[in-house]
């Protein structure tokens, strides 16, 4: 059972949400945010990514970065740039890239149900960037990006979400620079949040599919209010936390990628041997090479791709984390070959987004100083599902989601 409510959201007075929204703070680094709000002084980046208004010199992690994120986030409402709703409600948050579309309900979850595992994880999370979201969070007294959640497709929900949308007009719509279009409506009629409500009781779990950070932070966050008012009624906003939640089919997993910087000794010659040992081998006819079922991945290597097939016996089939593409590479390439351990902190390894193209790999091969690359298939959402239900874990940068979700479009403050 899934306990899914309405909350009173803050959000961006409609003429300003396509200057306020901004891509999530995880994306980008300094520099990049920095010129993403370039000019805007409403971006979001402002409050989920402060340091950008601070001198170069700062550290990401001063005390000073959260406190200009509550300064600029007070700054927002007073001037009037968010606004709040007047109760609370649902929104509906429609992306729609390339021809798809994705349309989940922006809601707040109970903490609890993330603690007791109904709401499912498939990675782990290194504390330096919880920390991180702990302290954004608490200066700012608020959720300030939501968690990517997901569900089995549902056609009560999905139906009540159609009819919201046929009858009644958006809130606000508009497409962002990379292309994307955004269209939020605001369900606030009684009748129809309380079905939400009721059918999301029904449902058994949901899934993170990104933002096991923001999610783990958030947790936190609320556990330390509640041991700060042992007097609370369980009902108060911090034990909750905000996301946006998927129907499973409309979730797009792009591949993700890899490069590498050398090739840990061998000569080429050797290289391919060993390669071979595991995989078969073809010259690909059609570059870049894009792998089209399991198992099965692209190599670039001084300027030529391969198709490479995984042997039968090499992984284990039955499994689900061993018999994702990302494991098999890992497990049998990766570590034993190329000497990759730990492709976490490993710096001669680093993970391309699909989003960028596999001529993105060829550049770095090329001209970025790697020595091969791996074009990959995406791990599916069957895949995320099943492992999370398994109570296991993902390798690392095993999906890379798209579109992603804009911050800045909904905030949910933790105190009434």
């Amino acid at each position: 059972m899934a306990i899914v409510k309405p909350f009173k959201g803050i959000i961006p007075k409609a003429a300003n949400a396509a200057r306020v929204a901004s891509l999530p703070y995880d994306v980008m680094n300094r520099e990049e945010a920095k010129a993403m709000a370039a000019g805007n002084p409403l971006s979001f980046l402002h409050i989920v990514r402060s340091e950008i208004d601070l001198p170069d010199a700062t550290d990401a992690y001063d005390a000073t970065v959260y406190e200009t994120a509550r300064k600029n986030l007070d700054r927002f409402i007073e001037e009037g740039t968010l606004v709040t709703t007047d109760k609370p409600v649902y929104f509906i948050y429609r992306q729609m890239m390339n021809g798809r579309v994705q349309t989940g309900i922006v809601a707040r979850n109970a903490i609890d149900d993330y603690l007791q595992d109904r709401i499912k994880k498939h990675e782990f999370t290194r504390p330096a960037k919880e920390e991180d979201r702990i302290r954004n969070f608490t200066a700012c007294d608020a959720n300030t990006a939501p968690i990517f959640l997901t569900y089995r497709k549902d056609e009560t929900i999905q139906h009540v979400v159609n009819d919201w949308i046929k009858f009644h007009m958006p809130y606000v719509q508009f497409t962002s620079e990379d292309g994307i279009m955004h269209i939020v409506w605001i369900v606030d009629a009684d009748e129809t949040i309380q079905m939400i409500s009721e059918r999301f009781a029904a449902i058994d779990y949901l899934y993170i599919a990104d933002g096991h950070h923001r999610s783990a932070s958030a947790v936190k966050v609320g556990q330390k209010k509640r041991a700060e008012n042992l007097n609370g009624t369980g009902e108060e906003p911090y034990n909750y936390f905000m996301s946006v939640i998927f129907p499973d089919e409309d979730l797009f997993i792009m591949d993700y990628n890899r490069v590498v910087a050398d090739l840990n000794g061998y000569s080429e010659e050797a290289f391919m041997e060993a390669v071979a040992d595991k995989f078969e081998i073809e010259k690909a006819t059609t570059t870049p090479y894009k792998p089209m079922k399991r198992s099965t991945f692209g190599m670039y290597l001084s300027g030529n791709w391969y198709s490479l097939c995984a042997k039968a016996g090499t992984y284990e089939a039955n499994d689900p984390v061993e018999r994702l593409d990302v494991s098999i590479l890992q497990n049998i390439l990766l570590k034993p070959v190329l000497g990759i351990d730990d492709p976490r902190t490993d710096e001669r390894i680093d993970f391309i987004g699909g989003i960028r193209g596999l001529n993105e790999l060829e550049n770095r091969v090329d001209k970025g100083g790697f020595k091969v690359a791996f074009s990959m298939y995406p791990t599916t959402m069957d895949d995320l599902i099943d492992i999370a239900n398994a109570g296991a874990v993902m390798p690392p940068k095993s999906t890379w989601f798209e579109p992603k979700l804009r911050s800045g479009l909904f905030v949910h403050r933790l105190y009434e």
